[in-house]
């Protein structure tokens, strides 16, 4: 099924689970990701452009640091013949090296075709916040994660559930705010 909400969905299982193959069934050849970071806790490129550039940086590159990825977007899927999406996210992964966890939030921008099939043009990925939080709270951190609807969540799910974690808080007053 060719849809907004398929595209976004090919995007997350895409990076969540490293299937490189399936941007393709996200991104348009020519498409541009945006990454505005506001935290020095990750880095990315500002701009890439193409679908091979964008699956390097959001799938190839990230999966080599991290594992463990859950993404969640917090907003009921677009509308089927949607032209723009926008909805805020959280994501929860460790890090391979080190065995640290990350719990992240901002907000994604989303472009698609005015047709079939509904692939994405354009995506600005902001992220505001990224807590690294020590190994020992993975167990905790992924029972929270693995617990929510994945990936379209109700916030008030994914705050409420939240486990009492030493800076996790910054994550669930974020959400607060904004949602």
């Amino acid at each position: 099924m060719h849809s907004p909400s398929a595209s976004i969905l090919a995007y997350v299982r895409a990076k969540d689970q490293n299937r490189p193959y399936l941007m393709r069934r996200a991104f348009t050849e020519a498409a541009t990701l945006k990454m505005i970071v506001k935290t020095g806790a990750i880095s990315f490129p500002p701009l890439s452009k193409g679908i091979d550039s964008i699956t390097e940086v959001l799938v190839r590159r990230f999966a080599q640091s991290y594992e463990n990825v859950l993404t969640f977007c917090f907003a009921d899927p677009p509308r089927g013949d949607a032209r723009n999406f926008s909805c805020n996210w959280m994501v929860g992964m460790s890090e391979r090296e080190t065995g640290a966890v990350r719990v992240g939030c901002g907000r994604y921008d989303w472009q698609f075709q005015t047709g079939e099939p509904f692939l994405t043009r354009e995506l600005a990925i902001t992220i505001e916040f990224m807590q690294i939080l020590p190994p020992s709270t993975l167990e905790v951190i992924m029972d929270w994660l693995c617990g929510l609807p994945y990936p379209w969540c109700p916030f008030q799910t994914a705050v409420a559930g939240a486990p009492k974690v030493e800076g996790l808080d910054v994550i669930t007053n974020y959400l607060r705010r904004k949602i």
